[in-house]
């Protein structure tokens, strides 16, 4: 192959440009908004930036990988975040948890008694088996039936990887104290599902996060993206934005290209950054892959998020990240993938804010990005995010609760400024604004998410709705397999290459350039 259009230029569709530009492709990029970056957004007020997207970065030798891959370092320079995050629990006890995962048993036993770190441990220690098993046979690969088949074929694996069990059924079995295991049902959160229906073997985002800690690029992690457009023009790429890619043209039962703005573009391969939903229910012509639309449109959408950026005067020293727990989780998963969806009355609220001068206007200031939990926008069946005054009155709300659990800021603020679900859909095109497009409920949810290779010869998928799954890592390994199945130019197409290595769980990566 050699001529290849990417539709999308988040952080996926950029990564897998600029793998099959290093490869020899002629590669041409369109992008839908004015900029580039998809999910990993930013705003700018008054001097203030805000990342609107991650806010930390796991496996940072990923993104090492990738620079190195296509041309060499790019001078990004990921810092560790240290405590990785504080977490505020509703009997109003704190727990901080360190960088270093060597001093986790001794901080979660100082804050939530002793005992309480030595089931932590053996939890990671399980953990630490679940990543040896789907890192790289699982994550880093194509997904195929071959493999979770070769898996579960084996009684130790089987029982390791427990797809009957749940994240929430994990804790209740491993962790008695009732803090850890709200600790642990908030990273289903991490793939926009439920705890009580996301499989045990998700649960490994913990181990991933502890164990190859949290990093932070000064500047923002916007930064990632942008540095990683320029790699892109200066391997040939054509990037072109404010370019709506209309239709996936076909014919033949293969991709033939794409149309933008009326024209037709011809291509060997078309990859897609979209929500998976955008392609098989909206760019793709009606009898094109029906199976995969029918799937589509069965799943459930992943939560969204809601969204308030404050500008804040005095910096007050803290953690970077915060995570303050309501006085019942279950009832945030009822609120947003029950029967009639509506926001979240007590919701978990997560704050990022950074100790970084180059995001606020003066020393005498501090930008905070605080995000809670919220169901996909959708007027026809669940919440309009747009009604009037809902925006509102939900900002006021989730101020409300902070000042209630101990982080007012009133005195403080400069202003608000809100992103909703609805936003999210307008300007990242993701459904409804579902951050990671189907939420991932059942023992067969890794079958259920769209494959990187489509139904449709010389069609891939790339990116938080497909294989692996959303966030920074995951999406950086979804474009290694999707270069890799495209193969360099002279490689036969449909290229079966083996990935790289996968990252070592037992080394912790120190902070390098990339």
């Amino acid at each position: 192959m050699s001529r290849v259009v990417v539709i999308g230029a988040g952080l996926g569709g950029l990564a897998t440009a600029a793998r099959l530009a290093a490869g020899g492709h002629q590669v041409r990029v369109f992008e839908r908004a004015p900029t580039v970056g998809g999910k990993l957004g930013v705003v700018e007020r008054d001097g203030f930036t805000f990342d609107t997207g991650p806010s930390l970065l796991t496996i940072p030798a990923l993104l090492v990988d990738l620079f190195g891959d296509t041309g060499g370092p790019a001078g990004l320079e990921p810092t560790p975040v240290d405590p990785s995050c504080a977490y505020f629990f509703p009997d109003g006890t704190e727990l901080v948890l360190p960088h270093d995962p060597g001093r986790v048993p001794a901080a979660i036993d100082a804050a939530l008694g002793a005992g309480s770190g030595e089931s932590w441990r053996r939890l990671h220690e399980q953990s630490r088996r679940l990543w040896e098993l789907v890192g790289e046979p699982v994550l880093r690969r194509p997904i195929t039936l071959a493999a979770l088949a070769r898996m579960s074929a084996r009684p130790a694996d089987l029982r390791a990887v427990a797809p009957w069990r749940t994240i929430d059924g994990l804790g209740r079995r491993m962790l008695p104290d009732p803090r850890l295991r709200m600790w642990l049902n908030r990273y289903a959160t991490y793939s926009g599902s439920d705890p009580r229906r996301t499989p045990a073997v998700l649960g490994v985002t913990s181990f991933v996060e502890q164990e190859f800690g949290a990093w932070y690029v000064p500047g923002g992690l916007r930064r990632i993206v942008e540095t990683l457009a320029m790699r892109c023009t200066s391997l040939g790429v054509d990037i072109v934005t404010d370019a709506q890619v209309d239709a996936v043209t076909v014919a033949g039962g293969r991709v033939r290209g794409v149309r933008v703005g009326g024209a037709e573009m011809s291509a060997d391969a078309v990859v897609c950054n979209a929500d998976a939903a955008t392609l098989y229910d909206g760019l793709l012509p009606p009898r094109a892959a029906p199976r995969m639309r029918r799937r589509i449109r069965r799943g459930p959408r992943s939560m969204a998020g809601f969204v308030v950026l404050l500008g804040l005067s005095r910096r007050v020293p803290g953690p970077a990240h915060r995570v303050y727990f309501p006085a019942d989780y279950d009832a945030e998963f009822d609120a947003i993938f029950g029967r009639r969806p509506h926001p979240v009355a007590d919701p978990t609220i997560y704050v990022h804010a950074p100790d970084d001068a180059s995001m606020r206007p003066d020393d005498d200031s501090e930008g905070w990005f605080v995000m809670v939990n919220a169901p996909a926008h959708d007027p026809g069946r669940g919440v309009d995010w747009d009604a009037p005054g809902l925006r509102e009155r939900y900002t006021r709300r989730i101020l409300d609760t902070m000042a209630a659990r101990g982080a007012a800021v009133g005195d403080r603020l400069r202003f608000a400024e809100t992103i909703t679900p609805a936003d999210l859909q307008r300007r990242t095109g993701a459904p409804g604004g579902a951050i990671y497009g189907t939420a991932s409920h059942g023992p067969r949810a890794a079958l259920r998410r769209p494959a990187n290779r489509s139904p449709l010869a010389g069609l891939y998928l790339v990116g938080g709705s497909a294989h692996p799954g959303g966030g920074i890592p995951l999406v950086l390994m979804s474009a290694e397999i999707v270069a890799g199945l495209i193969g360099p130019v002279g490689t036969p197409a449909e290229s079966s290459a083996e990935p790289p290595p996968a990252v070592d769980p037992s080394r912790r990566p120190r902070p390098q350039s990339t």
